[in-house]
């Protein structure tokens, strides 16, 4: 693999990897980048989003089943991928939350929990790493805990003093926040879909919006990467349990997003190599440096 770009993207659950980053993901494997997905847990506490998935037999046989839609899914993107093993934290809700179940990821320790990580990093190497940022991009107890996860095992393989049992050190060069959704993207689509007399399924996350900080302003590195929405869309609707393809995810036509939002952002925290902001390449300064090492 040594003249070949190397691209990790660490996410929480399954569907994860879809859901975000997906369609800058397949871009890069269609130019010949090797991609793997990480996926910490197995998401057997996940919800079932679909409501034609919400029966009985789906239920007691959800883990096996989000794993098969995981295999579908890395099949649409082109990726390789990789289990952690972790188990699903689940998402408390009530006032206060009930505590996090025994043993699942979020309460594990993370020097403890990033090891397998740093693993995954010496075998594969990658040059750039791409995960969540410090709120988990949404305040999910697994999502804040890839978080940590990431930028400790980021830090740690690189380092022959620490977890040597886990193979030859390797230093990934770039590290990135995925920005999913930014209050300038929201309000683009929104606007488009007025524009063409069609009602906007923005209208309400806007308002709620008002209350809640903006990360565009954090954006630092815009891919262009329409073209692999809808690559991203149908790796989506592999997730069958947690996307209904009636729903939300697929109201705003392809071709008015590819008009009004055609790229997929992050936020550069971590460089090892110069790369002058902003960028349009997760491998901007990369590219000369890995072809030396």
């Amino acid at each position: 693999m040594a003249d070949r770009l190397r691209l990790m993207a660490v996410h929480a659950h399954p569907d994860d990897e879809s859901s975000k980053g997906a369609a800058t993901t397949a871009k890069y494997v269609a130019e010949g980048v090797d991609v793997v997905v990480v996926t910490c847990t197995g998401g057997e506490r996940g919800s079932v989003l679909n409501p034609k998935m919400d029966r009985p037999d789906v239920w007691a046989n959800i883990g096996e089943i989000r794993r098969a839609e995981m295999d579908a899914a890395r099949a649409v993107l082109g990726v390789e991928q990789a289990w952690l093993g972790f188990v699903d934290s689940g998402l408390p809700e009530g006032d206060p939350p009930p505590p996090l179940p025994e043993g699942c990821f979020a309460r594990l320790d993370v020097t403890e929990a990033a090891g397998p990580l740093v693993r995954l990093m010496r075998e594969f190497r990658p040059h750039v790493v791409t995960t969540y940022d410090e709120e988990g991009g949404y305040p999910h107890p697994d999502h804040i805990m890839t978080h940590k996860i990431s930028m400790a095992a980021f830090e740690a393989a690189g380092d022959p003093g620490r977890y040597p049992e886990l193979g030859d050190p390797w230093q990934p060069l770039k590290l990135y926040y995925d920005i999913g959704f930014s209050k300038g993207k929201i309000m683009a689509l929104h606007e488009a879909m007025l524009a063409t007399g069609s009602e906007s399924p923005y209208g309400e996350w806007l308002k709620r919006w008002e209350d809640r900080p903006d990360k565009g302003p954090r954006i630092t590195t815009r891919v262009e990467c329409a073209d692999y929405f809808p690559v991203r869309d149908d790796a989506l609707r592999a997730h069958a349990t947690q996307i209904d393809p009636d729903g939300f995810w697929f109201h705003v036509p392809m071709e008015l997003q590819r008009r009004a939002w055609p790229t997929e952002d992050f936020q550069l925290v971590r460089s090892l190599v110069d790369s002058p902001l902003p960028e349009s390449d997760l491998f901007a300064g990369v590219r000369e440096t890995a072809d030396a090492r």
